[in-house]
């Protein structure tokens, strides 16, 4: 059983998605991306993260693909780029995505980072569209504290959608507990890491040797463990899927978030804002 997140507005989806960053970026392989893409909806990852930057628009088309006939089972979240993000481009970059997207909405409509265009403009043309009922409701991705305190006082602001594995905590010396105070979900990307470094941690080994578990199921559990972020790994294969909807269900101890704390230090100052 997938645990579930409340959105600021009430709304509750799954604390487990799924991301498509790198997909649709070849035709030939967009038929198992969004099969897997369906493996995981089957097993409750039923949020689903995408953007029209990812593979210029291709990984809509394969989320697209993924949902057709089952649109009301899925929470789909896609993003703007930040030159999209003018009172026009929003309305612009919104209607061709949902058109590749082939849906009447978006449920989650993210600013893929901060850009030139004032954030005023911006989250008013987000509200534009969720009177329109073009989008449920707005929120952004990789922004600080800082970036979050310039929104315009009282905006509904959803959700911020990070970088956050145990290798990339920097979130935590101010931005975690700054989004938790407000009832605002972290949604953490690349839970992972990259390149595959996180998933030879010795740490994450040994916490996964002892729950008869993998290292990647360690660190999506990890990103789990407060109860309060949505964990959105990718994945390309069927069996990856499986993998990470197991995650779901493992349950770190004190004794193993404390070896993966003295791998993985927490931060002791603040950091820049990681992003990939």
């Amino acid at each position: 059983m997938i645990p579930r997140v409340r959105l600021p507005d009430g709304t509750e989806v799954p604390a487990l998605g799924q991301g498509t960053w790198h997909m649709g970026e070849r035709r030939d392989r967009a038929a198992a991306e969004a099969a897997c893409l369906r493996a995981g909806i089957e097993a409750g990852m039923t949020l689903i993260d995408t953007a029209e930057m990812y593979g210029d628009g291709g990984a809509e088309l394969v989320v697209a693909e993924a949902i057709a006939g089952q649109r009301d089972r899925v929470f789909v979240v896609s993003k703007v780029y930040p030159h999209n993000a003018s009172a026009a481009g929003v309305a612009r970059a919104a209607a061709a995505s949902l058109k590749r997207l082939r849906t009447d909405r978006i449920d989650l409509y993210l600013l893929h980072w901060r850009g030139a265009h004032p954030l005023a403009e911006t989250v008013a043309a987000f509200e534009r569209l969720r009177a329109a009922g073009d989008i449920r409701c707005w929120g952004v991705s990789n922004f600080d504290v800082s970036d979050l305190r310039d929104l315009p006082e009282g905006a509904a602001c959803a959700t911020d959608q990070v970088l956050y594995n145990p290798e990339r905590r920097g979130i935590e010396f101010d931005l975690l507990a700054f989004c938790q105070a407000r009832g605002m979900p972290v949604m953490a990307y690349s839970p992972l890491g990259q390149a595959g470094r996180l998933l030879r941690s010795p740490a994450l080994a040994a916490v996964a040797a002892r729950h008869g578990a993998t290292a990647a199921q360690v660190a999506i559990a990890w990103s789990l463990r407060d109860g309060t972020t949505i964990s959105i790994p990718k994945a390309a294969r069927p069996e990856h899927v499986a993998e990470n909807a197991a995650a779901a269900a493992l349950r770190l101890t004190a004794a193993d978030l404390a070896e993966i704390d003295d791998a993985h230090k927490p931060p002791a100052r603040k950091q820049a804002l990681g992003m990939l």
